[in-house]
């Protein structure tokens, strides 16, 4: 025998046939319960995972990583700030702004929006909205023009298509010999953008930014928007600018403006996977089940192993090894079904779709033409090693139970 012993006889037992049908029952129900578990968290936790990863690609193609904003004042020098900005070697593009909340009518009806002022050329190369284009391009947002190019939604709201015009009423206020007066002025639609969040196509407007600048009477920016080589040092990056430039400067970035929604993800994330691996602790539990059982049913060969001197350690160790060797076939099997079935999900989404006449997955509502799948070799890692580790635990009760076992006792009544 070329194997330590307790490995050699754990292996005969896990595939000798079983004298009680019922014992090896409950063990390929642990194997099944397992693999089950293992399979559905890896396929949950990689859907939801793909979800999270298509709402911040699209938040970001509109959204700045970073975001540099004069406190409480116009930011004049954002010439300066610019130039500063790409110097740093992790800064991809920048691009000055001006927002301001606006009321548009149409005639129709009014919706509130937020107004952006930009320049073309520069907002390329922070955000993707010149292929967000619906009709018109960003190009007819001229100096003088005033033009304004609408979200999908809030056009839709707001009843208007190419060439028509808009009444924009800002937040600013003019001082006149009546009173004040709202700051308004009407623009011509030039384009419909749509962008896939909802956030942007229902409540964003972007106009050119000296056109937004006259209206507002504003010399200077709101602020300066960053695009950045890695998304994750925004803050870093943003808040060294605001060194650089000196005081009264705000920061911002991605994570901070939109915490809540990220938050939330997460922890239904987090609480997905704690609820789904209660499947791997039913498995965990039959796995208790049958091993005591074996114990049970094979007391005459524990009695006659420790008789030919074998230690109760050795003992321990052959039903360590069985329990887990079913624990590893569980887990194994699930790592691959959770493959399988997410690499295959959405088409196996389709035949559902047409077998039962509906739409599991409405465009009008998710925003997306196809199942968003983010399968990591990493989640995959803890998933299997979470299993294997309960496995293990599984077999540790029975194991001892069974070094416990008295010879004499158990040949009594063979």
């Amino acid at each position: 025998m070329f194997k330590p012993l307790p490995i050699a006889i754990g292996l005969r037992y896990l595939r000798a046939k079983r004298r009680n049908g019922f014992i090896s029952f409950i063990s390929m129900a642990s194997i099944i319960g397992i693999a089950l578990g293992v399979a559905v968290l890896i396929t949950t936790l990689s859907v939801m995972g793909g979800f999270q990863r298509e709402i911040r690609d699209r938040l970001l193609q509109m959204a700045a990583h970073a975001t540099v904003v004069a406190d409480g004042r116009e930011m004049t020098e954002w010439p300066r700030a610019i130039k500063l900005a790409l110097a740093d070697p992790r800064v991809a593009a920048a691009s000055p702004y001006v927002d301001t909340q606006a009321l548009i009518d149409s005639g129709n009806d009014k919706a509130p929006a937020i107004i952006r002022g930009v320049l073309p050329d520069q907002e390329r190369k922070v955000s993707v909205i010149g292929d967000k284009m619906v009709t018109g391009s960003l190009d007819s947002l001229t100096p003088g023009s005033y033009n304004v190019l609408l979200g999908k939604e809030l056009a839709d709201i707001l009843g208007v298509r190419l060439g028509d015009s808009v009444l924009v009423a800002t937040s600013g206020m003019n001082i006149t010999g009546m009173g004040a007066a709202p700051q308004m002025k009407r623009f011509v639609v030039s384009g419909v953008f749509e962008a896939g969040h909802q956030e942007f196509d229902k409540g964003l407007a972007i106009v050119r930014m000296g056109d937004l600048q006259r209206v507002q009477r504003m010399d200077g920016v709101t602020g300066v928007r960053l695009k950045l080589h890695d998304m994750d040092k925004a803050w870093d990056v943003a808040r060294d600018l605001a060194l650089r430039l000196g005081g009264g400067y705000r920061v911002n970035d991605w994570m901070h403006e939109n915490a809540n929604l990220f938050r939330a993800i997460r922890m239904e994330r987090t609480l997905m996977a704690i609820l789904l691996s209660l499947i791997i602790v039913m498995g965990a539990f039959n796995l208790v089940s049958s091993q005591v059982m074996l114990v049970t049913d094979k007391q005459a060969d524990i009695a006659i192993q420790r008789t030919l001197g074998m230690t109760p350690g050795q003992v321990m160790r052959i039903f360590m090894v069985q329990g887990s060797l079913i624990g590893i076939i569980g887990t194994v099997i699930g790592v691959v079904g959770g493959i399988l079935l997410t690499l295959n999900l959405e088409h196996i989404l389709r035949l559902i779709e047409r077998a039962f006449h509906v739409n599991l997955l409405p465009d009008d509502v998710y925003y997306i033409t196809g199942l968003p799948i983010d399968l990591r070799a990493s989640t995959i890692a803890i998933i299997a090693a979470v299993a294997l580790a309960m496995a293990f635990l599984a077999t540790l009760y029975p194991a001892w139970r069974a070094s416990r076992t008295p010879p004499a006792e158990a040949l009594r009544y063979e």
